[in-house]
């Protein structure tokens, strides 16, 4: 199956959620938030780098359960119109 390529704005929305996820994190480090969401480390690199800027859906939900964060919160921050303040909208 091949993937069709990603839009502009779908790779600036997955920068923007690697961005929350790496403020969310605060000082914790990468593998510990990795264990605890059940993801590799590697994979949580590549998501908060924007590497990989379509996550699963269930990796998105374990890495929320283990930053405490709430799924609305994400999607809202992720969504158009908070391109500007993304990583700000996300309280940790």
């Amino acid at each position: 199956m091949v993937r069709v390529p990603l839009t502009p704005w779908e790779r600036d929305r997955g920068e923007r959620f690697g961005a929350m996820l790496r403020q969310a994190r605060g000082e914790r480090s990468m593998v510990e938030v990795a264990a605890a969401a059940g993801v590799s480390a590697e994979t949580l690199r590549k998501i908060e780098t924007g590497r990989a800027p379509t996550p699963a859906f269930f990796t998105v939900a374990a890495l929320a359960s283990a930053l405490d964060l709430s799924l609305d919160e994400l999607a809202a921050a992720c969504a158009d119109g908070a391109a500007e303040g993304g990583a700000e909208a996300i309280s940790a």
